[in-house]
């Protein structure tokens, strides 16, 4: 018999049994469930269960962190219990019915962005690094980059631009593919309509808003500017949508032996062509109103006071997802301001709640049982997965969240107030100043340190008081 047999039967037992069981999946560390009634879990029951380390619920989800032998109490729970897993996007999907309107829109904004991220990224990285050996004067006496005394850190900068153009100028190829993806709808076709965006036969907007003359396809009657949207996240959103709604809709009407020409061709062409005269320069307003105003936000006089409210506000953003709206606020600034002083911020704030949990680790250093969850969790928070640290450790005793939030806030208004721009969304903890611009690497080390320090140090007073009192009396 498992070691998880007897938690097994009592899990099941306190979520309310089979029959409030809609879908069960997991991941690294926790199980999620989505529950036909999540008022029929008895979440006092199933935190005194031995195996389970917190509970939480998050996207219409039931989460329970068990840790790292997740995978052995998965596979028990599922043979006991008689339901069959399911994978995390089916769970995803299945969650939906707990979500409101407001969850639901964020979840399919995230749903979008998250297979970007990865490119993303690495964009970010290679941004940074060749701006290392491009820009920062640091050999013969401070006169010279790496790229003016070496042939071949010249060709890996001007290599490495390939990667970078491709990610970024190309963006909304990823945008539209990711929507037709989403929506199960052709892909290709998506993937064609980001093209129709980015194609080098139009004229960037960013030229046409230079005051040059764009292009245009004239069809007697009417003619239409040849424009190009590159780097640009909110008109291809747009025209993303248009096409898979399209594509849904002539499905339905159009008879299946004719669908694989008609639907093709009666999408992408009207689509591509509403996205040049309507939707483009729709969302070009749009995306440039947003972050004009995030833009000046943080760098008017009063800037300080929007970092400290973003820096303290970020991580219950995150228990919210809400958090996910700031990846097209980012990708906006970058494509307007040649950077983004806003993911900065979010990158100090994952730091911090990492610092929060690695005072508990040495508040509860003989904790044994705590430390499968804490050791593992301050190591993803610290590489940009918060998570974890979040709901497994911070939000179960209340104070070192509560002094992440403050250590964050700090941390915002130093890096706001010195002007810290990163080139891209990067690893968001430790790693993540390797995308900041060099001129700011180190203000954002000293910013990090800041979101190291005043968590840590905050969580230790914070112990003290009769906040961990009431926290040891629940």
């Amino acid at each position: 018999m498992s070691n998880f047999s007897n938690d097994a039967k009592l899990l099941l037992e306190a979520v309310g049994g089979k029959e409030n069981i809609s879908a069960v999946s997991h991941c690294a560390t926790r199980l999620r469930f989505v529950l036909n009634d999540a008022q029929k879990a008895d979440i006092k029951k199933v935190e005194a269960i031995k195996s389970v380390k917190g509970t939480f619920t998050q996207a219409g989800q039931f989460q329970i962190i068990i840790g790292n032998d997740v995978a052995t109490f998965y596979n028990e729970f599922t043979k006991i219990s008689g339901v069959e897993g399911v994978s995390k996007d089916e769970a995803k999907v299945a969650a939906r019915q707990n979500m409101n309107v407001l969850q639901n829109l964020i979840a399919h904004l995230a749903e979008i962005f998250a297979p970007l991220i990865p490119a993303i990224v690495v964009g970010g990285l290679i941004l940074g690094f060749r701006n290392v050996i491009g820009d920062i004067k640091m050999l013969e006496g401070g006169t010279k980059a790496l790229v003016e005394v070496s042939q071949f850190w010249a060709g890996a900068h001007h290599f490495l631009w390939l990667i970078g153009e491709a990610i970024f100028h190309f963006l909304p190829v990823g945008i539209t593919w990711s929507i037709s993806r989403k929506m199960g709808t052709t892909q290709i076709l998506g993937i064609v309509l980001g093209l129709t965006l980015v194609s080098p036969q139009l004229l960037n907007a960013y030229g046409v808003a230079g005051g040059e003359a764009a292009p245009f396809w004239d069809f007697g009657f009417a003619q239409v500017k040849m424009i190009g949207y590159q780097a640009q996240v909110i008109p291809a959103m747009l025209a993303g949508f248009l096409l898979s709604f399209s594509e849904l809709k002539l499905r339905k009407v159009i008879p299946q032996s004719i669908s694989m020409i008609l639907v093709p061709l009666l999408s992408l062409v009207p689509t591509v062509l509403i996205a040049h005269i309507i939707l483009g320069p729709i969302g070009w307003a749009i995306g440039s109103f947003i972050s004009n105003i995030v833009y000046k936000g943080l760098t008017s006089t009063l800037r300080w006071l929007f970092a400290a409210i973003f820096g303290f506000a970020y991580a219950p953003l995150v228990i919210t997802g809400l958090h996910h709206m700031t990846n097209a606020i980012d990708l906006q600034l970058m494509s307007e301001f040649n950077g983004t002083n806003l993911w900065p911020m979010i990158a100090l704030s994952n730091i911090a709640q990492g610092s929060a949990v690695l005072a508990m680790i040495y508040l509860n250093k003989d904790n044994e049982e705590e430390k499968q969850v804490s050791i593992p969790a301050t190591i993803s928070c610290y590489l940009g997965v918060t998570e974890p640290a979040m709901f497994g450790i911070n939000l179960k005793y209340i104070y070192p969240f509560l002094a992440a939030m403050i250590g964050s806030s700090i941390a915002a208004v130093f890096s706001v107030g010195t002007t810290v721009m990163a080139n891209s969304i990067g690893v968001g903890g430790l790693p993540g100043i390797l995308s900041i611009q060099p001129q700011y690497m180190l203000k954002f080390a000293i910013a990090m340190v800041i979101a190291i320090v005043v968590p840590f140090v905050l969580t230790v007073v914070f112990s003290k008081t009769k906040m961990n009192k009431k926290q040891e009396a629940v």
